[in-house]
């Protein structure tokens, strides 16, 4: 099954030797050992839960991952529909299908019920046949609709990651030579290079390809709060543990955890990872119990982590341990040939998502995005792509498209002219002696406010913002400007 979760957690459909796990919620122990019989008659794991405290510790604590609730909306603690409330707005768990149950609710309570999203609701006394069908339909549909999601993601992913050039026909080898193997892989590269599509590609070609691809970002994660996301926690183990928590090491056993930025993380984290790589041993914080995993690890870095152990920011022996097999992530500037079709793609993309009539895009506009400069690398073209079609008419042309605010403005371009008044100007001639040139007001203007561009750069030693500061105008006009009028550096 495919879900995320506040972390960026993703997991793939379960492989087919491992049962459904249901979670009964139910006061009454009669029920819940009524329903114990049915499911596990049926071959489902099912997890018992007399109160709404203690289905939350459930599923926080829960060995497997839950695929369904079966929910009483009479709970002692806390009413099953405020409990059913509070599971949709949880990130982790909001996924989780659940079908009501209840001797003495009311239509309008069930109705409430599938409006928090209850995908079915029976009565008590329970009859057999009639759960289990429900909740086989609640599994089926559940399992489809993750599916699609791992499918629509998986085409996603292919599609981004796309290029004929030979550094990426190098990636594609390297990516299905490592893998096959348990191999550590650390992907370097600048920011949006699409270092997770890489990491995703490995998963994907992998044997753990039926088994969870779990991702955490490891900047966006506090430095307090970064062990226990990865390792779990026990309850009472800090301030706000309520219950236990099984960490993202934990979620990945048997699969592929995925840590994004790991340049970023704290140094103490950093050993506990390095614990786990050699021994395949973690402790959940507040606790001294050792627990083994068996988790593929795919890390990746847009820093040069060989300097940061160099500078005391990084364990020079987690590096050694990361960089089994090192892969490098290619910027836009090595395989600008693969700009075209990178192109295509993201207009065929953002067309399908907003509903648009596909559009084409002009010639022309392949040569200026090549042109271009990309410090953003795949992710800036993408958001010049969109931005043009978001512009354009049928065609997206290179009027479409933004000013490159990267560009050297003094590059000698084809649009690097004078301006027809100012070319008319230089072409009228010596005049006679004493005699006023014969120049319009826009030209002189023109004339005059060139010099004094001139001038003002040739003071800043050519420094464009700096001179665009002294001139009170914003940066990317005076680049306009100095295309408008010719200007090349030096002059005077």
């Amino acid at each position: 099954m495919t879900t995320t979760n506040a972390a960026g957690a993703t997991t793939v459909d379960r492989d087919a030797t491992t049962p459904f796990t249901v979670l009964v919620v139910d006061d009454e122990p009669n029920i819940r050992r009524a329903l114990g019989l049915i499911l596990r008659g049926e071959g489902y794991a099912m997890v018992e839960a007399a109160n709404a405290a203690e289905a939350s510790a459930a599923l926080a604590e829960c060995a497997t991952p839950v695929d369904l609730v079966i929910l009483d909306l009479l709970l002692p603690d806390l009413g099953g529909l405020a409990w059913l409330g509070k599971l949709r707005q949880d990130e982790l768990n909001r996924h989780i299908p659940v079908i009501v149950v209840s001797g003495h609710a009311s239509g309008e309570e069930a109705a409430a019920a599938i409006k928090l999203g209850a995908c079915d609701f029976f009565e008590k006394p329970l009859n057999r046949e009639r759960v289990l069908h429900s909740v086989g339909r609640a599994l089926e549909a559940a399992t489809l609709t993750r599916q699609l999601a791992a499918l629509s993601a998986e085409r996603s992913g292919r599609e981004e990651m796309i290029g004929n050039t030979a550094v990426m026909q190098r990636l594609h080898r390297e990516i299905e030579r490592v893998a096959p193997t348990k191999a550590t892989v650390l992907i370097t590269g600048p920011s949006g290079t699409g270092k997770e599509l890489v990491a995703r590609a490995i998963h994907r070609l992998s044997p753990r390809v039926h088994k969870p691809f779990v991702k955490v970002n490891c900047a966006a994660i506090p430095r307090d709060l970064i062990e226990s996301a990865l390792f779990g926690h026990e309850r009472g183990a800090f301030t706000g543990a309520e219950s236990r928590k099984r960490g993202l090491f934990e979620q990945a056993h048997g699969a592929t955890l995925f840590l994004d930025e790991i340049g970023d993380m704290d140094l103490a984290a950093q050993a506990k990872v390095l614990r786990v790589l050699q021994s395949g041993e973690l402790s959940r914080v507040g606790s001294e119990h050792t627990l083994h995993v068996d988790v593929r690890l795919l890390a990746a870095t847009n820093k040069e982590l060989e300097r940061e152990a160099a500078a005391g920011r990084f364990r020079e022996d987690l590096y050694f341990r990361l960089n089994v097999f090192p892969i490098r992530s290619p910027t836009l500037e090595e395989r600008v040939e693969d700009v075209p079709l990178l192109a295509d793609a993201f207009l065929r993309a953002f067309c399908d998502e907003n509903g648009l009539k596909p559009k084409h895009i002009d010639p022309e506009v392949y040569l200026a995005l090549k042109r271009r400069h990309y410090p953003g690398n795949v992710r800036e073209l993408k958001n010049v792509v969109e931005r043009a079609i978001i512009l354009a008419g049928d065609t997206v042309t290179v009027a479409d498209l933004p000013e490159d605010p990267h560009a050297d403005p003094f590059d000698e371009t084809p649009h690097a002219w004078p301006t027809a008044s100012m070319a008319a100007a230089e072409d009228a001639g010596p005049r006679a002696a004493g005699e006023l040139p014969r120049l319009s007001l826009r030209e002189l203007r023109e004339q005059s406010e060139r010099r004094h561009i001139v001038a003002t750069l040739s003071e800043f030693d050519w420094n464009v913002s700096r001179a665009a500061a002294a001139l009170g105008v914003e940066r990317t006009n005076l680049h306009k400007k100095i295309r408008a009028y010719g200007i090349r550096r030096g002059e005077s």
